[in-house]
């Protein structure tokens, strides 16, 4: 789960974080007034979207009065913003941050990850703030700083000094990287984060460290213990189908391919993807309707697939091991006649009872085109969706 950066730096204040002082609009005129209220010789007009890169696509821009607060909050207001990880249809602008300028002498980048090939967690540090850490790594890689953190022994003196010399902040910057880096981590922990990164981390004329951005991911699986968090999940910005997905107790990801996946367990739906990739094909999404699916589940799975205008072609891949495949197969019979399916469907059994869900698929009278390997389904469905289109 994503939150807003407003949302992120109000959590950060609560963990003794600095960052500078805003306000929220959803108006031109609340945004006046919020500069107004700042009483700052510049403020910052910020959209506020799930999504980076929003400077580089003009939904941050400076404003030298309240009046032009107000100006370009209409501007941006209603807009439609497209980054590179907004992709084309972007995301509408319902809200601004409306925050305080200040005197940047430095822009760094500070993050805390959770590494699960290490089973640890990792903070990250670069000198490049400002930039997008993919690019850097890219580009520059020797300025990227990563330094381990045990959970059972938690952040230490050592790391944050590690940290402050890696970034080459003087001595007397330490003791306050110390105060803000343990405020992150211990949002990080206390909140069940998956990512905490702050970019840029700033350095003001007064030396002085502020988090100018802020972006928070949360563990979805620990969010019944996070009640606070959950208050602050916006469905506006959320694909409506995996909204869906999650209040169905589906595992579902939108991707822009064309090619619908129906698959029980996570291993072998990223294996599909990658199988209809190599046959030439492009999944149209990620959905794993977990090891105990039932026909109510491969039906809401179907909805979620059809919901999709690209998706030319269905395929259902199951293996049967705590899941029966008769189950599965009187499950996608049902649906495809429910929900009156037009696209070509393609289903691969195998597993507990394969023989028992083939027969049922073979005489219920639908045109399925049957699949006996993993890699016959992925040539078969992406031969389907070619064919559709054409």
């Amino acid at each position: 789960m994503n939150v807003h950066e407003y949302q992120a730096k109000e959590l950060l204040r609560g963990f003794g974080v600095p960052v500078p002082p805003g306000r929220l609009a959803t108006t031109p005129a609340e945004a006046e007034s919020a500069a107004r209220q700042l009483d700052s010789k510049v403020v910052v007009v910020k959209a506020q979207v799930h999504a980076g890169g929003r400077g580089k696509a003009g939904g941050i821009k400076l404003a030298k009065s309240p009046a032009d607060a107000k100006r370009i909050a209409s501007e941006i207001l209603g807009m439609t913003l497209r980054t590179h990880q907004t992709g084309a249809e972007g995301k509408l602008v319902r809200k601004v941050w409306i925050e305080a300028g200040c005197e940047i002498e430095r822009e760094l980048y500070l993050a805390v990850v959770l590494d699960r090939a290490a089973e640890d967690f990792a903070i990250i540090a670069s000198t490049e703030g400002g930039m997008e850490i993919e690019e850097v790594a890219s580009r520059a890689p020797e300025k990227i700083l990563t330094v381990h953190v045990d959970p059972a022994t938690g952040l230490q003196s050592f790391h944050v000094r590690r940290i402050a010399f890696g970034l080459g902040l003087p001595a007397e910057s330490v003791a306050k990287l110390e105060v803000f880096l343990g405020g992150l981590y211990r949002l990080f922990v206390a909140k069940d984060a998956s990512l905490a990164e702050i970019n840029p981390l700033v350095v003001t004329q007064g030396g002085d460290l502020l988090a100018l951005d802020c972006k928070l991911n949360f563990d979805d699986n620990a969010l019944f213990r996070h009640a606070d968090v959950r208050e602050l999940r916006d469905a506006d910005e959320e694909d409506a189908r995996e909204r869906e997905a999650s209040e169905l107790d589906l595992a579902y990801v939108g991707l822009d391919g064309d090619v619908g996946c129906l698959v029980n367990g996570a291993g072998l739906a990223m294996a599909t993807l990658d199988m209809l990739r190599a046959a030439g094909g492009a999944p149209a999404n990620f959905l794993d309707v977990g090891g105990g699916t039932n026909q109510e589940r491969v039906a809401a799975a179907f909805r979620l697939i059809l919901e999709d205008p690209q998706v030319k072609a269905i395929l259902v891949n199951i293996f049967g091991g705590i899941v029966r495949c008769d189950l599965v197969a009187e499950g996608v019979v049902a649906a495809a006649k429910e929900l009156g399916v037009r696209v070509p469907l393609v289903v691969r059994l195998q597993g507990t009872n394969a023989a028992e869900g083939r027969k049922i698929l073979e005489s219920s009278g639908l045109d399925i085109t049957p699949a006996e390997t993993f890699r016959e389904a992925g040539e078969r469905a992406v031969a389907a969706a070619r064919g559709a289109k054409a």
